[in-house]
């Protein structure tokens, strides 16, 4: 209550608290506005299966694929695009050198922003094929005009939602992106709640006490895993406190176990469904070798087990690709060196370097391991529990979580720099 009433009585972080409120009703009114022609009875079928597929790839739309709105891709298509510019960062030295200077990133963001717009056409269509494949006809009227229209809705939707996240990630109070994720996952949260009660009875109060159970140790666990660090302390030679040089001054470096957050998982998610989509394209080819390619590639995503896998092996190795594009040992010990500090028992220059690689790539297997865990937790209690409704979606847990203390951090920050310069 004290942080709250510390937030209402400080302009700026009320004004921006509040307008990122409006934000989210914007986009959950949004989220209820279907594109036109759409059939709801055929998606109902669609999603009622259970389907792990779709229930990933509805809450990575922000629950809004489920009513197929006008904002039914989310910003899938945003993220597809930033993670091939932060690939060609790793491969193209000239993006690399303007991913370390201001304009060029503001440069490479515009770019993003641009290529966000094919990519949306591209998974529109994809998307709609999908769903065709799954439930026969989507749209209460067939023809190349519904179609053109419905893929322009989607984009539009998707830009908007570009729009309203940048708009937010401003104000300085989170990400625009994250938020909106969050958003979805707890607007769904009301609805699996009441088909899981719905279904309960006596017989199942084993599984509902193990899925309670579950789901307090895994909010437990992703939040100290989200927290835990390593401090790798620093020694400074000297200090400057005003005019005069003071002595040796102790200060650390904070290494987390999980440095990339909640972002290795939303790269799997895409990666995860970037084929399923692709092979819409070519289920009806007239060459026989690619559509059967085609098929064997959406019949073989369709099986549990394939899926999981897949999906853990990408949490793991975007887990380790994240935190080599945002943590360079290198330019970390060079910094300090500048700076006239050091590791205590470790030599300045490339023995820190190689040091700093060695400690995070260890901490980095176990933050990787948990992610990917989380990751397949879904299809896990779905085998142990054998029932569709008691799952708890990991991900879904995860990113509430990290996106909550995220915004916690900041505001707390906002609120102390005010109140300093105060």
């Amino acid at each position: 209550m004290n942080t709250l009433l510390r937030i209402w009585k400080t302009k700026d972080v009320r004004n921006s608290v509040l307008f990122i409120v409006a934000m989210l009703i914007i986009f959950r009114l949004a989220a209820h506005i279907p594109v036109p022609g759409v059939d709801a009875t055929a998606l109902q079928n669609i999603f009622g299966g259970n389907n792990q597929f779709f229930g990933l790839l509805n809450i990575f739309s922000g629950g809004t694929l489920e009513s197929f709105s006008v904002v039914a891709m989310g910003v899938m298509p945003y993220i597809t695009s930033s993670i091939i510019f932060q690939l060609l960062g790793m491969i193209v030295p000239s993006i690399e050198e303007m991913q370390k200077e201001e304009q060029g990133r503001q440069k490479i963001t515009q770019w993003t922003r641009l290529a966000t717009v094919p990519l949306s056409f591209i998974q529109a269509y994809g998307l709609i094929l999908l769903l065709t494949q799954q439930g026969g006809q989507v749209f209460t009227t067939a023809g190349v005009g519904t179609l053109v229209f419905a893929i322009v809705s989607l984009t539009a939707g998707t830009l908007f939602l570009m729009w309203i996240g940048e708009l937010i990630s401003e104000k300085n109070v989170g990400n625009g992106i994250s938020i909106l994720i969050l958003a979805g996952i707890v607007a769904g949260l009301p609805t699996f709640l009441s088909q899981s009660l719905s279904v309960y009875d006596s017989s199942q109060l084993v599984s509902m006490v193990v899925f309670v159970a579950v789901v307090i140790v895994t909010v437990v666990s992703i939040v100290v895993m989200n927290e835990a660090q390593r401090n790798i302390p620093v020694q400074y030679a000297r200090a400057v406190q005003g005019s005069r040089l003071s002595g040796a001054v102790s200060s650390h470096i904070p290494l987390r176990l999980n440095m990339g957050g909640v972002i290795p998982i939303i790269f799997a998610i895409s990666i995860v469904l970037f084929p399923t989509v692709l092979a819409q394209f070519f289920v009806n080819a007239k060459t026989e070798f690619l559509r059967n390619v085609a098929t064997w590639t959406l019949q073989t995503f369709q099986n549990q087990t394939v899926y999981g896998i897949t999906y853990f092996i990408l949490v793991f190795v975007f887990a380790y690709f994240y935190t080599s594009v945002i943590f360079h040992p290198d330019q970390v010990a060079e910094n300090i060196q500048k700076q006239g500090g050091f590791i205590p028992g470790i030599r300045p220059g490339k023995q820190t370097a190689q040091y700093l690689g060695w400690v995070v790539n260890r901490l980095l297997f176990t933050g990787a391991l948990f992610l990917s865990l989380i990751a397949v937790l879904p299809v896990l209690m779905q085998q142990a529990t054998g029932n569709a409704n008691l799952v708890i979606g990991g991900t879904s847990v995860l990113i509430i979580v990290a996106v909550i203390i995220d915004a916690v951090k900041q505001i707390e920050s906002q609120l102390t720099m005010r109140e300093y310069e105060v």
